[in-house]
């Protein structure tokens, strides 16, 4: 099956929340080159460097500069707009941030989710709408057992507990609202997202860079943590695919669906990860400091079998592969090619199977 349905794409308008952000400016410009009419909303990009300057992903879409927090500003970043799919993906996403500030965690990514499904209500032409969470919202014992949709909701730390009742949101406006309208409303509990472009702050990745860049040793406080590694085209990849199917078979579609690495591929610890972060972008050796108040969990793992059977989809590559990508795109960005370009080879490259 081909990586993404160009034919499908094609003349699509589409909202993206966060396109200032990682995940996000990837799907912008992904779209993009497949011929979507691409809107995007969220808050300026809050890092410097980021992948939206760097990659001029502003240039590529209609950007809307709100805060979801903020009723009235999204619905006048809406007004006059129609769009046929929505890709909401704008979040405080940082487990540490989200403990310092809990209020600010919930009132973006709760309340700014309601309040951007409040606005959507009045859209006559919309053909699906996908919430993305994480694979962080459920109740997690740390018995290392992979989770399945069926698992019961959670979260220890605010951010977790904060995308575990943004599934509660999605649900109730789809079964109070969406659904009785026509229009198939889900989420998507992704997984550890790594690429390029991502530096964001309390991120393993961006952590990895930037200590490498500057001469230093990355500090890492689980290193034995093991998660479920995903390149950033792998889980858009999914996304696409599952509104795709909302839109042409919403009866079929399930209305929410894990998304993970490859089937059967090798775990990577964030030992691991960060050692072939040092080998391939040069630096220091990774230091140890444990965190004896960290709520951050020692093992996830998630069972994506879900979208193989009902969305036909699956992970292009396993962990060592993303984690290869990834640290590519940045030795090269480092050295001066363009992020844009390379963003771009890489997304060609994916959909060619390379």
């Amino acid at each position: 099956m081909e990586a993404v349905n160009r034919a499908f794409w094609r003349g699509k308008r589409v909202l993206v929340t966060g396109h200032t952000g990682f995940k996000g400016g990837w799907a912008a410009i992904w779209l993009d080159a497949l011929g979507a009419e691409v809107t995007g909303l969220a808050l300026a990009p809050d890092q410097d460097p980021s992948l939206f300057a760097l990659a001029g992903v502003e240039r590529l879409c209609r950007s809307r500069i709100a805060d979801l927090r903020d009723p009235a500003a999204v619905a006048a970043a809406l007004d006059g707009q129609s769009f046929d799919l929505v890709l909401h993906m704008a979040a405080q996403p940082i487990v540490r941030a989200s403990v310092a500030d809990p209020i600010a965690t919930f009132a973006t990514n709760i309340m700014g989710t309601a309040h951007l499904l409040q606005a959507l209500r009045g859209q006559s032409g919309l053909k699906a709408v996908l919430t993305v969470t994480s694979d962080k919202v459920y109740a997690n014992a740390e018995t290392g057992r992979a989770f399945t949709e069926a698992d019961p909701l959670g979260g220890k730390d605010p951010y977790s507990a904060s995308k575990a009742a943004c599934e509660i949101v999605t649900q109730s406006f789809a079964r109070s609202y969406f659904e009785p309208a026509g229009v198939p409303l889900s989420t998507a509990r992704g997984g550890n997202v790594i690429g390029g472009g991502d530096f964001s702050r309390d991120r393993i990745v961006a952590d990895i860079v930037r200590a490498a860049r500057a001469g230093e040793a990355v500090v890492l406080r689980h290193p034995e943590a093991t998660r479920p590694w995903q390149h950033v085209l792998d889980c858009l990849a999914g996304y696409f695919r599952q509104l795709e199917v909302l839109a042409t078979d919403p009866a079929n579609a399930p209305r929410a669906v894990n998304f993970g690495p490859k089937p059967g591929g090798a775990e990577v610890t964030v030992g691991e990860l960060a050692s072939l972060g040092v080998e391939a972008l040069g630096g220091k050796p990774w230091r140890h400091e444990p965190d004896p108040n960290s709520l951050e969990a020692r093992s996830l793992a998630i069972d994506a079998g879900l979208a193989r059977r009902a969305l036909g989809f699956e992970s292009r590559l396993a962990a060592p592969a993303a984690v290869a990508l990834t640290m590519d795109w940045y030795r090269r960005q480092g050295a001066g090619e363009d992020a844009l370009a390379l963003c771009r080879e890489q997304i060609e490259g994916y959909e060619a199977g390379r």
